[in-house]
């Protein structure tokens, strides 16, 4: 998989529009973070095959962290003693959230007890630490003998803290008749700080994090009724903050009108390959749809196209639109067809590039490695390079889908056991040839195994169990690639039910989830001032989101390489992002932006109790869906130097930000 090409020229980011002109001053990002700017230097176009790397079309473009980002904000300022305590409570819950899933305490990272000092959490010191391998991949070699994506689950999970996390895994399981009866059947045996609560439980797991609101309509409508309503997103009606998405000028156009308005959305600022990040993030906080957003989400990583590449600007939003949200509920087969005749799928790996006299790799080789049956799915080279040569004659022009018959190849194609003859140049005859074998590989077992072992390690744990992956590969073949199935196998199982606190959020996640438990709402603060700025305080909030994400190393659509996002907890092990997450759940906490509507910290429980002991339970119950451990408990009423009796008011004496932000710090918050 190594790439010894040079790429093709990238036009700068953030700051610049497509002629990597700086925008106009006035219509900069409000939040924008400039060091994700970058330009790649310009070289001939490579000749004959190309290949995609670890690091993408070119160099990496995530820029290096700063050692201890962001660790100012973690002391609040005040007095000595207390940001002493404050800082050695914060990472006492949240580091021990972050390295203890289920209750298996794995190590903290070097870094972090550098900065705290090795006193602050006890347990596992030895400091596991990952490192990727990366390296290029032999001609010709055996795919199951040569790790080519270095960032894929199962290669963090054969770890050391990867065995840890296999040690506290459920073993075993069954299906039930419906959801509700697994839940009601299945009793929960793991090691976990999190409530052993069905409702809580499906509320973390099908949806951006649990709120009042999630938990409320579970209650009402019953676990079968409520996943039956979540599985039908259609009837769901729109929230007001996705009605709001209309203030972002791009989402709306298709490609023919991005193409055409090009120049006029580059003077006014406008980035519809960001916009379509910003909307992203808006459906996964404020949306009803919830378990469709989950799965948008799983299969962006899965049929991973990123949002920042040459052509998103253009063709990322109908990629989204029409491939992924358009099956994410419905056929996996279906989705892996459309994709493959997307201009954004099919210029990102350079398959418009690809001709029966200079055939290039990439789209093939990612629809047997990332999309289909996966690395271990019993292909070999031969097979990539016969699937190559049939899936030319695909290309892009005008911006949109063609197929070119004069650059389609000829002859007899063999792809592991599909036979076509593929004897014709007819582009009704040669395409119906290349759905024909993208069909039977969106349908091979292999392609079964490894979305079902996608799907059970984004529900269930990083480490699932066989028992479930097995019965889901079964269910996905049985029902030729509908996810609907699928998920009500899942939900079905008792192994989803018995996996509570089996995952950790990642750093995207948890920022989701901490502006849903607090509960802030789409609308500008009273007295906003918007200024002379011509985008409005939604969407110029939208984009402190998005841009904050880019600093937390995770956002929708962000991953710049073809293999998505790991899902596995040890891949995102970062002192650095685990200081800034807090960090920035502080700032919500304190309300004091006005893009967007913040509770204040004291209004969180309606009725603040008079003592301290009692006022920490209600605001875990509002925050987590639960109460806190009794050493939880009493690390936070350090933070405020409180026993549990002593009588507070409703901004706990003044300490109620400081309060919040731990909970927010704690396992509770950061398991899923």
């Amino acid at each position: 998989m190594a790439d010894q090409n040079v790429p093709p020229p990238r036009r700068p980011r953030d700051d610049r529009g497509w002629d990597g002109r700086p925008y106009p001053e006035a219509y900069r990002d409000d939040y924008a973070s400039t060091p994700y700017t970058y330009d790649v230097p310009q070289s001939p176009a490579p000749q004959g095959p190309q290949w995609v790397g670890p690091n993408g079309f070119g160099p990496a473009t995530t820029p290096a962290r700063t050692p201890g980002a962001g660790l100012p904000n973690l002391d609040d300022g005040g007095e000595p003693g207390r940001t002493v305590g404050r800082r050695k409570a914060l990472v006492a819950l949240g580091g021990t959230a972050a390295v203890v899933a289920g209750g298996a305490a794995l190590a903290m990272t070097p870094q972090v007890r550098g900065l705290f000092g090795d006193d602050v959490v006890a347990g596992d010191a030895t400091g596991t630490q990952v490192t990727d391998g990366t390296a290029a991949r032999p001609s010709g070699q055996q795919p199951s003998t040569v790790r080519t994506y270095t960032e894929q689950n199962e290669s963090y999970m054969g770890s050391r803290a990867g065995e840890a996390l296999k040690k506290n895994n459920p073993a075993g399981g069954r299906t039930f008749s419906g959801p509700a009866a697994a839940a009601a059947e299945t009793p929960v045996t793991v090691k976990t700080v999190l409530a052993k609560d069905p409702i809580l439980h499906l509320a973390r797991r099908a949806t951006f994090g649990v709120t009042p609101e999630v938990l409320a309509d579970i209650k009402d409508r019953g676990i079968d009724g409520w996943l039956r309503w979540q599985l039908d997103p259609d009837k769901i009606a729109p929230t007001k903050a996705e009605l709001k998405l209309a203030e972002l000028p791009t989402l709306k156009l298709n490609t023919e009108q991005l193409r055409a308005q090009r120049d006029q959305l580059n003077e006014r600022g406008a980035q519809p390959e960001r916009e379509l990040v910003d909307a992203t993030i808006a459906r996964q906080i404020w949306s009803d749809r919830q378990l469709y957003e989950v799965m948008v989400d799983f299969w962006n990583d899965f049929l991973h196209v990123a949002a920042d590449f040459d052509g998103g600007e253009v063709y990322r939003n109908s990629f989204d639109r029409d491939v992924v949200r358009a099956h994410a509920l419905g056929s996996y087969p279906d989705m892996l067809l459309a994709a493959n005749k997307h201009p954004a799928l099919l210029l990102y790996l350079n398959q418009n590039d690809s001709r029966a006299d200079a055939v290039n790799e990439n789209l093939a080789r990612e629809n047997l490695e990332l999309y289909s049956v996966g690395v271990d799915g019993g292909y070999t080279e031969k097979d990539v390079r016969q699937a190559a040569l049939l899936q030319t004659g695909r290309g892009v022009a005008d911006g949109r889908y063609v197929f070119r018959p004069e650059r389609h190849y000829v002859g007899k194609v063999k792809i592991l056991g599909f036979t076509h003859a593929n004897s014709s140049k007819d582009p009704k005859k040669a395409e119906a040839a290349i759905d024909a074998y993208l069909t039977y590989i969106a349908l091979h077992p292999s392609t079964a195994k490894y979305v079902a072992q996608s799907l059970a390690t984004r529900f269930v744990s990083d480490t699932p169990p066989k028992s479930l992956v097995d019965r889901l590969a079964k269910t996905y073949l049985t029902n030729k690639g509908m996810v609907k199935p699928l998920l009500m196998t899942l939900f079905s199982s008792s192994e989803f039910w018995a996996a509570v606190g089996q995952k950790v959020r990642r750093p995207m996640e948890y920022l989701v989830a901490t502006y849903r438990a607090l509960g802030v709402s789409p609308e500008a603060s009273p007295g906003h001032d918007n200024g002379d700025n011509r985008r409005t305080p939604f969407g110029r909030g939208l984009r402190q989101i998005h841009d904050t994400m880019r600093e937390l190393g995770q956002y929708p659509m962000g991953q710049p390489t073809p293999d998505g996002y790991p899902d596995v907890y040890v891949a995102w092990t970062s002192a650095g992002t685990m200081v800034n997450g807090w960090n920035e759940a502080g700032e919500l906490v304190a309300a004091r932006r006005t893009v967007f509507t913040y509770r204040k910290p004291e209004k969180l429980v309606a009725r603040p109790p008079a003592t301290a002991g009692a006022y920490v339970d209600a605001l875990a119950q509002r925050l987590v869906g639960q109460k806190l451990s009794a050493k939880e408990k009493s690390l936070i009423l350090g933070i405020a130097g409180l026993s549990a009796g002593a009588r507070v008011d409703a901004t706990f004496n003044g300490a109620v930000a400081a309060i919040a932000r731990a909970i927010l710090a704690s396992p509770q918050h950061h398991l899923r």
